[in-house]
């Protein structure tokens, strides 16, 4: 059998948000996600979190961002050329482009460079400021990157050139010495800590309209919509998977309404049509699982200069091409990942990974644009803080790692660099998931203390696969009409897509496209009524027992411009 946990649903916050006006099953499942008032579920841009201290919010504000704001009036004002230096991830991708269109709206002269994963690695490097410095540049405005550069911006104050961190990922014991705009550097007191890379670069570009209008440079009447870049900001913020907290559930529905109203950029219309997928029924699934897979394919496998000009484009005849060749990276993204993962289980097998608190892999043929996604795989599969290295050359094993609740990555690894000064050459990153690189001979070290400080850090109930869900659906409940507003909602990270649970009995099954189950199922004891409902469960070619206990979305099915009602079965069991 399944174990199974369902989430508490706070009575309290559940009748305010029925007396708010907020249908039953959405109260339901919002104040089991912590929401406890109607204006948590605001979603108009006009409610945005305020990047300044106000009225509203007189101890709030982000720290910094008003001199950046200063400093890039006075270099557009200059007529200074700028450089944005981004990160090759979708984040990162989607920061470069909002950077570059947000910026050159408002008349500055822009260009970008983003680092090659395989010759310059992470960040903002003295490798990569050399390469900078032949643009000669005014000023370097790092996206979704910069808060651990000291060398890099040493590098580029030794010659001569100003440097502006944006970024999002938790700083390291000191800061480099430059103007910096991060929701979680010390001293800043903007409420949600949990902005993307591009959110920050969205509200630095914010407060700079905001300055110009205050010098002059624009009216209320002609200044640019940044709204128009929103289509960027959900992308990157649910493809980075962090928190959705009620501010970025804002940017995120704001983005997907512009997507499915027609007016998102050619590039990500040109991605959507890619895929296959249709722009105008986008959700956050699309984005995550869909669209910013295919923009992270560059990054992971050639170079995501091939994704940012597909972003930039200004039209499709332009994006097409590059969405195409996105898409074809990603499929060979797949076929890699494929081959790693049977061969890490294949080292796995007959190893007691039970008996451990961690996993930590490499093999030299791995490829290290992949071996972030093999650690989520493996970590999904067991259950474990998973690491997985790949050959950097020079004698390095560049790592990445993905984490489970109850261990926080990247204090682990602090951990293990405070217990072993030297034995971590460089790492980064957040809670969920890190990289790092070592020494190769120093492997099994790492693997060793990496595993002592996961054991210190975890229980056996952290160590225990559990299952969360929303409880079980009457059959009042079971209604297309709820399908559909499940699918408008913004739901990812910290904000779960709802998922609940039944025991059904299997009335029909049949194969379809070789690999998927179609199924009818049935239910005849529930609260109010039986339910029979069609049910698809995904790359799985082998017969359902005849009674199954389910964990389940509710979804909507399209087929010949119709809908119905379809349950999605994520984990079963025979009962």
């Amino acid at each position: 059998m399944l174990n199974l946990q369902t989430r508490p649903i706070p009575d309290i916050a559940y009748r305010v948000l029925q007396a708010a006006g907020t249908p039953a099953l959405l109260a339901r499942l919002y104040a089991a996600r912590g929401v406890t008032q109607p204006d948590q579920l605001k979603s108009k841009l006009t409610e945005l979190l305020p990047y300044a201290p106000s009225d509203v919010a007189p101890h709030t504000g982000m720290k910094n961002i008003e001199a950046a704001a200063s400093r890039l009036a006075d270099g557009i004002a200059r007529g200074e050329q700028m450089l944005i230096v981004g990160d090759y991830d979708a984040d990162g991708a989607t920061a470069s482009a909002l950077a570059m269109t947000g910026l050159a709206s408002m008349g500055a002269k822009v260009s970008y460079l983003v680092p090659n994963r395989f010759e310059y690695g992470y960040g903002l490097s003295p490798e990569i400021v050399a390469l900078a410095a032949e643009q000669k540049p005014d000023l370097l405005i790092t996206v979704d990157n910069g808060i651990a550069a000291h060398a890099g911006v040493e590098a580029a104050r030794q010659r001569g050139i100003d440097v502006l961190v944006t970024d999002h990922h938790l700083p390291g014991d000191t800061l480099p010495d430059a103007l910096i705009v991060n929701p979680n550097q010390p001293g800043c007191a903007f409420p949600s800590k949990h902005l993307a890379g591009v959110g920050v670069m969205f509200y630095v570009l914010l407060a700079l309209r905001a300055e110009l209008l205050r010098r002059g440079v624009y009216t209320e009447q002609t200044k640019p919509n940044l709204a128009d870049l929103l289509d960027l900001v959900a992308l990157g913020t649910v493809a980075d998977v962090v928190k959705l907290d009620a501010n970025n559930r804002l940017l995120v529905a704001q983005g997907l309404q512009r997507i499915r109203t027609g007016r998102a950029r050619p590039g990500i219309q040109a991605l959507f049509a890619a895929a296959g997928r249709k722009p105008e029924k986008a959700g956050s699934e699309d984005l995550g699982f869909v669209i910013g897979p295919r923009l992270n394919a560059a990054g992971r496998l050639s170079d995501m200069t091939i994704g940012i000009e597909c972003l930039l484009a200004k039209d499709m005849a332009h994006a097409l091409p590059l969405a195409r060749e996105l898409d074809q990276l990603n499929r060979a993204r797949r076929d890699i990942e494929a081959d790693m993962q049977d061969q890490a289980l294949a080292l796995l097998d007959g190893i007691p990974v039970a008996d451990g608190a961690s996993l930590t892999l490499f093999d030299p043929a791995w490829h290290q644009g992949v071996v972030g996604l093999l650690a989520s795989r493996l970590k999904e599969r067991h259950h474990r803080p998973t690491i997985i290295f790949a050959d950097g050359g020079d004698g390095l094993l560049k790592g990445s790692g993905r984490a489970i609740p109850g261990l926080h990555l990247r204090d682990a690894l602090d951990a293990v660099d405070r217990r072993a000064p030297g034995l971590i050459l460089k790492f980064g990153g957040h809670a969920a998931a890190a990289g790092l690189s070592i020494r190769r001979e120093r492997f099994n070290e790492f693997k060793s203390l990496f595993e002592t400080v996961a054991q210190e850090s975890l229980t056996a109930a952290d160590l225990t696969r559990v299952i969360e869900t929303d409880g079980e659906l009457s059959a009042a409940d079971f209604t297309l009409e709820n399908a559909l507003s499940l699918a408008g909602t913004v739901w990812g990270q910290g904000f779960p897509t709802p998922l609940f649970q039944a025991e059904f009995n299997v009335q029909s099954q049949r194969l379809v496209g070789e690999k998927h189950l179609k199924l009818r199922l049935s239910q005849p004891y529930t609260p109010n009524g039986a339910i029979q409902a069609d049910a698809i469960l995904f790359f799985q070619d082998t017969p359902l027992p005849e009674r199954i206990q389910a964990v389940y979305r509710l979804e909507v099915n399209e087929w010949n411009g119709k809908q119905s009602l379809q349950i999605n079965l994520a984990h079963w069991a025979e009962v």
